[in-house]
């Protein structure tokens, strides 16, 4: 099998499940070295309460066909982030990929709420979360990653720009949090393209994650059940596939074309040729502006 990214040093700050996980996971599949982050792990859970650990990303890392390693580390401390990427200098000397996938809000935003009503304390800590963990990330994590051309940074966030722009998103913090990340990649792209390294905004569809498979009731296994309750399920996709989206820009010798854009997997499974693990390809972005935005019934004939 093809290892394309056998020499590269990757970081997926914020892994322990979800598109994090899905990444991390792809890029070990690649062939790469995968430095896994997060608040949960075998020996403590975060508030999240969940059964999911950094370590066991770093194992599926492995298992995959690459090389996973877990270090503990809060984003919103700026000490433990640095001693992070101390680390990965000392063992490595080099990082190629930086995923900024810190999220952390499913319990902290309340949906179709205006702010006047909203918990303050709770959209201030998912705005936190979602933008200062980036923020403090990429100001460690970035002169390592420059000190070797050709690096690639990744600000995972809901949504592209196009659609964003058009859409309000649950409410005012979840709005502003998902606007910040796809205007962190755009800065980024002008802060690190003329210094040989490329940033751009990428999003997931509906995503299959533990949390909405949970919420469903139903296991990656027997997913479909979920669409007696929601039929616009159909379109969802597995954390994989974004997953391979962010190993096929990582390995793409061209990826500086995309500096400074927000991309989605659906668009660029177009582009690379991958698909989901069922070998489908869901378009999930285009399929909500054209089918459930618009009052449509479920059909994702030409989705996927």
């Amino acid at each position: 099998m093809a290892r394309p990214l056998k020499d590269r040093i990757a970081l997926v700050a914020g892994a322990t499940r979800g598109a994090g996980r899905g990444i991390a996971v792809e890029l070990g599949a690649a062939g790469a070295t995968v430095y896994v982050t997060g608040r949960s792990t075998r020996a403590r859970r975060s508030e999240y309460d969940r059964p999911e650990t950094i370590e066991d990303t770093a194992d599926l890392v492995t298992e995959a066909g690459g090389r996973g390693i877990a270090v503990p580390t809060d984003h919103l401390r700026p000490e433990q982030v640095r001693a992070l990427v101390d680390r990965i200098a000392r063992e490595q000397g080099r990082l190629d990929v930086l995923v900024n996938d810190i999220w952390g809000g499913e319990k902290l935003f309340q949906w179709d709420t205006p702010v006047w009503e909203h918990d303050l304390d709770n959209g201030l800590k998912l705005l936190r979360l979602a933008v200062e963990t980036h923020a403090v990330t990429c100001h460690h994590a970035l002169p390592l990653l420059l000190r070797h051309p050709g690096g690639l940074v990744v600000e995972m966030t809901d949504g592209t720009a196009e659609y964003n722009r058009d859409t309000y998103r649950v409410n005012l913090f979840y709005d502003l949090a998902k606007a910040s990340v796809l205007r962190m990649a755009f800065a980024l792209g002008h802060e690190l393209g003329p210094r040989g390294a490329t940033a751009v905004a990428l999003t997931p569809g509906w995503l299959r994650s533990e949390i909405m498979l949970d919420l469903f009731g139903v296991r990656e296994e027997n997913w479909r059940d979920a669409l007696r309750r929601e039929p616009h399920f159909a379109i969802s996709e597995t954390p994989r596939y974004v997953g391979r989206a962010v190993a096929a820009l990582a390995a793409d010798p061209d990826v500086a074309r995309w500096n400074g854009q927000s991309l989605s997997s659906g668009g660029l499974a177009r582009e690379y040729g991958f698909t989901d693990l069922d070998g489908s390809r869901p378009d999930a972005w285009r399929y909500l502006v054209e089918v459930q935005d618009a009052g449509r019934p479920a059909d994702t004939t030409g989705y996927r």
